[in-house]
């Protein structure tokens, strides 16, 4: 890896295409290093994860939602839509908005953590779409998304958003038109545009994950991946973008981030080095926040220890910074302890999720967050007893780059109203590379026929899992069979009146 230094520079201080932030993401686009056979499997292993988690949260209403409006812009030869027969085609960022919602909705596929946060399989949706409607194999499609992966990955490792309350899939729209350039061959200058029109329009604030989370929390990726599509088209077109985007004196770090001082040291793979950063992600056994799977596991095996709940007299969980802060007591988020809060807002409270799991000693996308399960008299006065403190062991973990020492777990203690203590500990959850239970291509699958059975039909669940398993050898037309159809009748649909299906 080559480390660059990112900083701002003054208008009259003209910096060199060639030594631009956005310009080097482009020329690690165009290196056509060969994508090597195990970051290859772990890619099959997260579009494999992306359809699961989609074709869960198929009937959800922001999916519906988001369908009936891809579905409002059919194209002849464009791309498939999750859920839909794989005859009826959409433009390609329709049908990226339309499954990275769906793949979004329920926050249950891959990870990464580093400076800011991520879900590095939001790269797929587009690119799969853009592959499907422009013709392309599985082997291009790869390609793509290693650079991906690669780029966004990166990007997470050097600079925070989240401190700055910008959210995080602004690292997702260059990641994502990053890959897109791979896929199709684009030489650095159109890659370079591209990436730098992405960044420009996909900086939002995190407002989407404070407070009373809505849908967008669902959308807003999707919405970098589309826009990530329109910049490429722009790019291809022969249009310039906002430059330098990282860089300049009114750029997106100097306004929006560390400022004119800025310093951001950022690793890219070096000429001929293989884009390998998807071995560094890790996707969710259950249906949380990252930052809750390791706690999760970790009250599997304490709740067993407790015969009565109202016996506890509080709960303190020792975490790092990023847990404390983002879905612990430190967001002073009022509605992270509300009984009638949204799933959006529960899958980021980790008072409600140790509750619940404690409790169960099981974690189900769908049972785990019911209303009532919820409001029960006992789950609340014991999730209202729970509290979390930042331990700067922790934090300095979650923030290591040494992949050994690297964790996002934390300890527990239950205190009991006797005086009795019990405590434990996990640093990372169970399906981590470094886990007990280290997921490879059977659990992927079994996490597919988990959350799909009674969805789609047995025999549509083989059909996808035999095409998926050999997509490094898919031609162009069987690429077009990379989605999963639910029987007739049975995908539901949006009949509001909106401005896309209006009939007039």
């Amino acid at each position: 890896m080559i480390i660059h230094d990112v900083t701002v520079h003054p208008e009259a201080e003209r910096l060199p295409r060639e030594a631009q932030l956005a310009w080097k993401i482009a020329a690690v686009a165009t290196d056509p290093v060969a994508v090597e056979p195990e970051v290859a499997e772990m890619i099959v292993n997260r579009v494999i994860d992306n359809a699961a988690v989609a074709i869960a949260a198929i009937n959800r209403h922001p999916v519906t939602a988001a369908r009936a409006q891809a579905l409002a812009h059919p194209r002849e030869g464009g791309a498939t839509v999750f859920g839909c027969d794989p005859g009826l085609r959409v433009h390609a960022e329709w049908a990226a908005w339309a499954n990275g919602t769906a793949v979004r909705e329920l926050d249950y596929h891959d990870t990464f953590l580093a400076a800011d946060y991520s879900h590095p399989g939001d790269n797929i949706p587009p690119l799969l779409a853009v592959a499907q409607q422009c013709g392309l194999d599985g082997a291009a499609l790869i390609r793509g998304l290693a650079t991906g992966y690669e780029i966004q990955v990166d990007l997470v490792r050097a600079i925070c958003l989240h401190e700055h309350k910008i959210d995080h899939v602004a690292h997702l729209g260059p990641s994502a038109a990053a890959g897109i350039g791979t896929m199709l061959g684009l030489d650095t200058e159109t890659i370079y545009q591209a990436v730098q029109q992405a960044l420009h329009v996909t900086t939002a604030t995190r407002q989407s994950r404070k407070g009373e989370i809505s849908s967008w929390k669902a959308f807003a990726p999707s919405h970098a991946g589309k826009l990530a599509i329109e910049a490429v088209d722009r790019a291809m077109l022969g249009e310039g973008a906002p430059s330098p985007i990282y860089e300049g004196e009114d750029s997106v770090i100097a306004r929006m981030l560390d400022g004119k001082d800025a310093h951001y040291r950022v690793p890219l793979p070096a000429p001929g080095e293989a884009k390998r950063a998807i071995l560094d992600t890790y996707t969710k056994e259950h249906s949380a926040e990252y930052q809750s799977q390791a706690l999760i596991d970790l009250a599997f095996r304490m709740g067993k220890r407790v015969a009565n709940w109202d016996e506890v007299a509080e709960i303190v969980v020792e975490t790092s910074h990023h847990t404390h802060y983002v879905i612990g007591t430190g967001a002073n988020d009022p509605q992270k302890m509300d009984p009638t809060a949204s799933r959006e807002t529960l899958d980021h409270s980790i008072m409600y999720i140790l509750a619940v799991a404690l409790q169960d000693g099981e974690w189900h996308h769908v049972r785990s967050y019911a209303p009532e399960r919820a409001a029960r008299p006992d789950t609340v006065r014991l999730w209202h007893k729970i509290r979390t403190l930042e331990d700067p062991k922790w934090t300095e973990r979650y923030h290591s780059r040494d992949p050994d020492v690297k964790a996002f777990g934390g300890r527990v203690e239950i205190r009991m109203q006797d005086g009795s203590v019990i405590a434990d500990e996990l640093a990372v959850a169970n399906a981590h590379t470094l886990g007990a239970t280290p997921w490879t291509r059977p659990d992927y699958i079994r996490k597919f026929q988990t959350l799909t059975e009674g969805l789609i039909d047995p025999a549509e669940s083989r059909r996808f899992l035999d095409l998926v398993q050999r997509l490094p050898q898919l031609g162009a037309a069987e690429l077009l069979g990379l989605t999963v159809a639910l029987p007739a009748g049975q995908l539901a649909s949006n009949a509001r009146p909106s401005i896309f299906n209006h009939r007039g």
